[in-house]
Parts: C-alpha cells; sequence; structure tokens
C-alpha cells in the first residue's frame, strides 16, 4: 500500500514559511467575526482614523469619476499626482524633489515593500529599531534581507541613540529605517537626535528610510523635523516614504508615495509595472486634492486625539504597576503590562503579552494587540483612534481585567 500523501497537491512556495500574518490584521479581523456574532467589542486594535474622509477630498472623487478619470494612469502617478507631492514636500519638509524623483503607490506598506525590493538582496541587512512596526520585518525577509532588531528602552523614550545605532553597525548593514513618530509607540526624534543619529549614518555611510507616515500627528506643540532637512547632504543615501492613510482619514484608498534618488524611484516604477501598475485613478484624483487642498481638516482631527491621548494616559497611570511612555506623536500607546504576567487566572495562564491579549478579547470583549510581533513581548498596543465613549467602556474593561489578575 502507498504511503499517505503528506503534502497538498498545489505546495505553497518556501518563502511563505519565512512570513507571519499581520498582528494588527488579525486582531481587525478578529474583531469583525465577535462583532458579526452579537458580542459588544471594544476595538483598541485598528490603526485607522475613525474619522470620515474629509469631504473636499471625496468631492474630488466624485468630480475624477464624473469626467471620466476611469483609466489607466502612468505607472508611478499622475503627473498632477506627482507635483502634488512634490509641493507637499517642499511645504512641509522643506525637501526639494522633481518630478521624476517620486513614485506614488498602493498605500505606504506598498511603497515599503517595493523599496525593499528595489534596495535590498540575501545577505544585507537592515537596522529596524524596537518596538517596530510589524510589517518592516516580514517584508525585509521577503526582499532577502535580514532585519536587525536593535532594542530601546521606556528610559530613553523608545528613541534610537547614536551609540546603539553605531554598536549594531556590521559588515552587511546597508540602512536603517527610521519611523518618527513611530507606530506602536508614537516617540519622535527631535532635532538633536536626528542631528546625532544623522552624524552616525552619514559617516557610516548607511542608507535610511525615514518612514513619515504618522508626521502631521504630534502633541503638546512638538513639530517634527525631517531629518532630510536637517542634513541635506545624506539626500543621496535616503528614500522618504508615506502616506495619506493616517493624516487624511484615507486608509481605505490606498494611497502611498516615495521621494528619493532617481535611478531608485525608476527601479521602484519597473517592479511595480509588474506588479499592480498604477495606484487608482479616482483615489489619485482624491489624494491631488488632500495634499494641496486646506489642511485644516488634520488639525480637526488632531484636536481630537489629543484630547483622547490625555484621557488614556490618565486612565493607564491609575493603573497599579503599569507603566506607560507618553506618546509624542500617531494615535497610539503602549504601556508595559510586565506585572500581570506569569500568572494564571480563569484557566488562562498569562505567560506573554499574546496571552494577555487573547484572555481580554474572550473573557472582556476589548481587542489590543500584543506587543511579540512589535518586539516588546510585556507590553500591549491601544490605539485612541475611536470615540470618547469606546474609550471609556474600554479603558474599564482594562481596569477590572487587571484587578482580577492582580486579585
Amino acid at each position: 500500500m502507498n504511503a499517505p500523501q503528506t503534502h497538498p497537491s498545489m505546495p505553497l512556495a518556501r518563502r511563505l514559511a519565512l512570513v507571519k500574518p499581520s498582528a494588527t490584521l488579525a486582531v481587525t479581523a478578529a474583531t469583525a467575526m465577535l462583532r458579526q456574532q452579537g458580542k459588544d467589542v471594544v476595538d483598541f486594535g485598528t490603526g485607522e482614523p475613525d474619522f470620515d474622509t474629509p469631504e473636499h477630498i471625496k468631492a474630488a472623487a466624485v468630480a475624477a469619476m464624473a469626467a471620466g478619470q476611469t483609466k489607466y494612469t502612468p505607472v508611478g502617478g499622475t503627473a498632477a499626482l506627482k507635483q502634488a507631492i512634490v509641493t507637499k514636500l517642499a511645504r512641509d519638509n522643506q525637501l526639494t524633489y522633481g518630478s521624476d524623483e517620486v513614485i506614488a503607490s498602493c498605500g505606504g506598506k506598498h511603497s515599503l515593500a517595493t523599496a525593499f525590493l528595489a534596495l535590498f538582496q540575501e545577505g544585507d541587512e537592515v537596522i529596524v529599531p524596537a518596538p517596530f512596526w510589524v510589517s518592516y520585518a516580514d517584508m525585509l525577509v521577503l526582499a532577502g534581507a535580514k532585519p536587525i532588531i536593535v532594542p530601546t528602552d521606556e528610559r530613553g523614550g523608545f528613541r534610537l541613540t547614536p551609540a546603539a545605532l553605531e554598536a549594531a553597525i556590521g559588515p552587511r548593514v546597508r540602512a536603517v529605517i527610521l519611523n518618527s513618530p513611530s507606530n506602536p509607540v508614537g516617540a519622535a526624534y527631535d532635532a538633536d537626535e536626528l542631528g546625532a543619529l544623522s552624524d552616525v549614518i552619514a559617516h557610516r555611510g548607511l542608507l535610511v528610510i525615514s518612514d513619515d507616515v504618522y508626521e502631521r500627528l504630534t502633541y503638546g506643540g512638538f513639530v517634527q523635523r525631517h531629518i532630510l532637512a536637517l542634513r541635506p547632504e545624506l539626500r543621496p543615501q535616503a528614500l522618504v516614504v508615506s502616506s495619506l492613510s493616517k493624516s487624511y482619514a484615507m486608509t481605505g484608498w490606498r494611497l502611498g508615495y516615495t521621494a528619493g534618488p532617481k535611478h531608485v524611484i525608476a527601479a521602484m516604477a519597473t517592479l511595480q509595472g509588474q506588479q499592480t501598475s498604477n495606484p487608482c485613478s479616482i483615489t489619485q484624483a482624491a489624494a491631488v486634492a488632500a495634499l494641496t487642498g486646506p489642511q485644516e481638516c488634520i488639525g480637526q482631527m488632531l484636536a481630537e486625539f489629543a484630547r483622547r491621548r490625555v484621557y488614556v494616559l490618565e486612565r493607564l497611570a491609575a493603573l497599579p504597576e503599569v507603566t506607560c511612555v507618553p506618546p509624542r506623536g500617531a494615535f497610539y500607546v503602549f504601556p508595559n503590562l510586565r506585572a500581570y504576567l506569569g500568572r494564571t487566572v480563569g484557566g488562562y495562564e498569562l505567560r506573554s503579552a499574546s496571552d494577555l491579549a487573547a484572555y481580554l478579547i474572550a473573557e472582556y470583549n476589548l481587542a489590543v494587540v500584543a506587543g511579540e510581533d512589535f518586539g516588546a513581548p510585556t507590553h500591549i498596543r491601544i490605539s485612541y483612534a475611536t470615540s470618547m465613549g469606546e474609550l471609556e467602556k474600554g479603558m474599564d474593561r482594562l481596569a477590572r481585567a487587571l484587578r482580577t489578575i492582580a486579585s
């Protein structure tokens, strides 16, 4: 008798064993499933503004459809969108680029993935400060590169230091990723900190990928300066990556962009031409309106985020043995719940943040993202991009859960 078949008839590529599903998208999917079952789930996992896209942006999309702008565009974006990106970079970041030095893609994630494919190959190493956005490491691995995870700590506000950067640079290290303000902790670098990091980057000849997706969402008067505005000589070895998802509440529209050396942008266009072709033509028209139209909508969202930030930080400060670095930007807090791990409650063994997150959603209908995939296994990420009513309800549930664990 033949041995039973041990492999499916359509086996998957080996590269799939190297990557994990997105932890943040998994929480979103789990929340949606529980809500379909009629559960009253408070979602602290979603990384998107709860505001609608501003009206003038939606109106531009409607006008584009009415005008028949529903055909293919150039791979890297229309001339109007490229000029809007160039204008935005000059206005907000004091960076000068030409239209042939920018490319529009299907979201910031697509921008980064294509950049990694264009820049890195087998054996290359890229420094990723931790905690880090969950997709960096997996996208680097798919590009053949190895992420070099460099821990940061709460005492330093989760910001990479020049000494830590210098110590992590080995013979195969080609680049460093800087995400400021960052996901998941909202850490942001001031001008002096960026200047000190740029000294190391320049001296060691590193590439720098500046992920600016949260740059407009900062608090307490903090203004995010750009590393290239402070150190223009780094421009030939830098990529600037951003998107419209967070600042303009356009997560579903899928529009990101990259600025950098002409030959890198051309290489990304070649790759994109064989992957997705152009971003959605209607989204591109909306993006022009977002980047060049009234900017007051950002301030209005930011004011509400700031109010929620204060509330969540106050609630966390009242929880015994919970520490949390106040975020300078973005719309997340990243509390350390180390004191509640290593315990057993109601049949749940809370060995890690993932165990704690599973307990919270199963017993309290509270969805958070565990810190493991961010490189911080004793933390959870809480998004305050939700209504004050949901924040109050969710923080009440978290407080009850921690009291039960501690009792």
